[in-house]
């Protein structure tokens, strides 16, 4: 709370404007090309890390498929790991969260900008209307952003196990999967401190298609899981 203050303060001639602007993006999806919102997305979020002392240090951005129409699979950390990609990403791409954070308020506007969908995880039917509607959308060009973990840890840079179901939008897509590590991505939003951070993006190397087909998606989550906590066992700064 107290870095989300600090943001805010360090930005106080601009909030009320921005936060107007979010506000009418976010209602009126239909007006702006995806592109449009991922560039205001990009310039809110760019002027809240600087003045919430967060900066975010990319890695890999090579790896990231030039052709749209992939998924994303980080770590989950917290509140903050979907800020932090959008600004490490230059590619526009859309989140499938869990319908807990959906009244969250600008996490609210953020996601209506980038048309997410909010998984019920109780609700079984509607959690497979998800996968279906995500695997056609990814077919047709866009970009997906899903956490395998389910929820976010608990422990800091140690990541918890893949959920095999995570993966099947991009099986059933049959699009390439570019797992995502995120370092100190908990520090920003889940620590109680304004002290500088540095947030670490690793975009990996992606499996594509022809990588994973034979695959059961336990195994490509077992597989996806392993490569990002080896990136953040060698990356991480202690």
């Amino acid at each position: 709370m107290k870095r989300i203050l600090l943001m805010v303060f360090r930005n106080i001639l601009l909030v009320p404007y921005m936060w107007c602007r979010l506000c009418y993006h976010a209602s009126h999806t239909e007006k702006y090309t995806e592109e449009e919102q991922y560039k205001l997305l990009k310039f809110i979020v760019l002027r809240a890390n600087k003045g919430g002392n967060v900066r975010i240090e990319p890695h890999g951005t090579e790896n990231i498929p030039e052709d749209s129409g992939f998924m994303f699979f980080p770590n989950h950390q917290g509140l903050y790991d979907v800020l932090a990609v959008l600004e490490a990403c230059p590619k526009p791409f859309s989140v499938v969260a869990k319908k807990e954070i959906q009244n969250i308020q600008f996490l609210k506007q953020v996601f209506a900008c980038m048309k997410a969908y909010m998984l019920d995880r109780e609700n079984v039917r509607q959690a497979m209307q998800v996968i279906l509607d995500v695997s056609n959308e990814v077919k047709n060009g866009r970009n997906y952003l899903i956490f395998a973990e389910g929820t976010r840890s608990k422990n800091g840079n140690r990541i918890g196990e893949f959920k095999g179901g995570s993966f099947k939008a991009a099986t059933k897509a049959k699009c390439p999967i570019v797992p995502i590590a995120l370092i100190d991505s908990f520090r920003p939003f889940d620590t109680n401190t304004i002290s500088k951070v540095t947030v670490q993006v690793h975009f990996l190397e992606p499996l594509y298609y022809g990588d994973y087909k034979n695959m059961k998606t336990t195994e490509i989550a077992s597989i996806v899981h392993d490569r990002i906590q080896d990136t953040i066992d060698k990356n991480e700064k202690n």
